[in-house]
């Protein structure tokens, strides 16, 4: 079955606070609470926020207090629901809700993806699921490399819930059920060639598809960001977010790109940047690479996630085209709606948003 769904998406520094608990704690604790189908929260390696302050695990006295990036599915009513109390959390976290189609069993009767354009297909995983005799993460990375899919990336979390239970990361622990995120973009004929077989490979697997623009593949400048189209009907500006998925081997006149992307866009007062560490994946036709023991080490792929307005994402372009000379894929989709916490009353406007904006497919 496929449906039309809705992402909800915190960015926030990891020793933000709501009361007397962890934002952290408080906001998957919701997630839990209401029982929805997916979430996920992935630690960051480096990022800033609006306030421009550097969170990096390079730095001892930064280390621990990390960028944190939570990401909660579901059907739409479902994350409207949770919204307005996600709002209402105190701390400074940036929230998105983006559509999303909705692939949650294997016999799927909706319509297929359309015949052309560029997507962004996640499939939700836990750490120890199997398939194919090997770790799900794993296999369904190769298939999609098989089926001729641009880039892939595998994304541990550390917190989240699958099929509305919720499942934490613990130390010594096997955390068999602690999600993870395998994020794949593609041209429509080799995602339309990989459902299938992805869905017989993972039974009843939760993915989801979204439009998204390849700018950027292996150096090559295919197209720069296209500004969303205006609207004057609601309160709140159209974002933007660019996606740039290297790996933390490649370099850019010496130093790693992700970075260097990081140091130039903060300097160039973007609005706010996330860089993820991944576990395992690829882009462009070098094969799947990464650690099979899911730690961190230096040849693993890297997301660096650049949310701004349209005129800021422009601006941030030049530095990541720049950066991007040689390696990486980068795309770009829009935020229909973008809100603060503290600010619960925000989120009838940025309903009226979403609701203005034409479906993901």
């Amino acid at each position: 079955m496929s449906e039309d769904g809705l992402k909800l998406t915190a960015y926030f520094a990891e020793r933000e606070r709501f009361g007397k608990r962890l934002l952290a704690d408080e906001l998957l604790g919701l997630f839990g609470e209401r029982r929805l189908h997916t979430s996920v929260l992935i630690r960051g390696s480096e990022g800033f926020g609006r306030l421009h302050h550097l969170h990096t695990d390079r730095l001892l006295t930064l280390s621990e207090d990390l960028p944190l990036v939570a990401t909660a599915v579901d059907r739409s009513e479902r994350i409207e629901a949770v919204l307005e109390p996600v709002l209402r959390m105190k701390g400074r976290a940036m929230v998105t809700l983006e559509r999303v189609r909705l692939y949650t069993t294997r016999r799927d009767e909706g319509p297929p993806v359309p015949s052309s354009g560029q997507f962004k297909l996640t499939i939700y995983l836990a750490r120890r699921q199997r398939a194919g005799g090997e770790r799900a993460h794993l296999a369904v990375t190769d298939l999609l490399y098989e089926h001729g899919v641009a880039g892939a990336t595998v994304l541990l979390g550390v917190d989240g819930t699958a099929a509305g239970q919720r499942h934490r990361a613990r130390l010594l622990a096997p955390n068999h059920r602690v999600p993870v995120t395998v994020i794949a973009v593609g041209e429509a004929a080799s995602i339309n060639s990989v459902i299938g077989p992805l869905a017989a490979l993972i039974p009843e697997p939760l993915m989801t598809l979204e439009r998204v623009q390849i700018c950027k593949r292996d150096g090559r400048l295919l197209a720069r960001p296209q500004p969303p189209p205006t609207t004057a009907r609601h309160a709140l500006a159209l974002w933007q977010k660019l996606m740039v998925y290297t790996s933390q081997a490649a370099t850019h006149e010496g130093q790693p790109v992700n970075l260097q992307l990081v140091r130039r866009l903060r300097e160039a007062d973007a609005a706010g940047a996330s860089c993820v560490r991944g576990v395992w994946g690829y882009h462009g036709d070098h094969a799947p690479h990464g650690d099979r023991l899911l730690q961190t080490r230096r040849h693993v792929p890297v997301v660096t996630i650049i949310l701004d307005t349209p005129e800021g994402i422009e601006r941030s372009f030049d530095i990541v085209d720049e950066l991007t000379g040689e390696h990486g894929l980068v795309t770009c989709e829009t935020i229909p709606a973008v809100g603060f916490a503290q600010d619960g009353d925000l989120h009838t406007q940025m309903l009226d948003a979403l609701r203005e904006t034409t479906a993901p497919l």
